[in-house]
């Protein structure tokens, strides 16, 4: 996809999260248009539960909730230093937790991956897509900076909707 196309599906993208008022309509949403215009195959949304010390996801495709301790994983250490992370190769990086593959039979290669943070700029989850054709680059975590504000942004309007 072209950067004029990503320009043009960010803007469809933009138009549309307006209708949809509640998490089970706006997540599936923002994950689709973030594998889209990135070009990744899977996408998780983790939540962070500071008082378990666990992120479990509200969004993952192709498998049942998964649910970690908050230090394990490139999400683990996402959330920890609280920066996007890119991994290209997930199997030389001793923090890639390949148990859910394991469980799952889903072959994860590549993954980058963001912090969610609220409005207070606390993190609040990490947002996660795996396996890119040729891996993902700093122009994919700019991208994913965008749809992990986007995120934070919806959840904090959806929770209004609610009010």
């Amino acid at each position: 996809m072209t950067e004029s196309e990503k320009r043009l599906k960010l803007v469809e993208f933009g138009s549309q999260i307006l209708y949809k008022k509640s998490l089970p309509e706006g997540l599936p949403h923002i994950a689709k248009y973030a594998k889209e215009i990135i070009g990744a195959d899977r996408c998780s949304m983790f939540i962070y539960s500071p008082k378990k010390s666990e992120l479990w996801t509200t969004l993952a495709d192709g498998v049942e909730r998964i649910t970690i301790s908050s230090d394990t994983g490139i999400v683990g250490e996402t959330l920890k230093i609280k920066k996007a992370i890119i991994e290209n190769d997930v199997h030389s990086n001793p923090k890639f937790f390949g148990h859910v593959d394991n469980v799952t039979g889903y072959q994860t290669n590549n993954i980058v991956t963001a912090p969610i943070f609220n409005v207070d700029k606390e993190i609040v989850g990490v947002l996660e897509l795996l396996n890119k054709d040729g891996g993902f680059d700093e122009n994919d975590v700019k991208h994913m900076t965008f749809f992990a504000r986007s995120l934070s942004d919806f959840i904090d309007l959806a929770n209004l909707y609610k009010g």
